[in-house]
């Protein structure tokens, strides 16, 4: 029987990418303080999560988030 390995890191990016996704900014950021998931390169995580993004992408997120609530 094989398994498949599954990279520590990027597992842990796409989970803090559904988090983002479906919670506020804040509240993932008190998650991640909580879990202690502060180690590793803050910068070379920021820019893989926001890779697409630019500042007028995130604003009308920011946006559309907060009309909604």
């Amino acid at each position: 029987m094989k398994i498949k390995v599954i990279d520590e890191q990027q597992n842990l990016q796409e989970v803090m990418q559904v988090l983002l996704t479906h919670l506020e900014p804040s509240k993932v950021m008190k998650f991640w303080a909580a879990c202690k998931l502060g180690k590793g390169d803050y910068l070379e995580l920021k820019d893989k999560l926001f890779a697409e993004e630019t500042v007028t992408s995130l604003y009308a997120k920011v946006k559309q988030y907060q009309d909604e609530a």
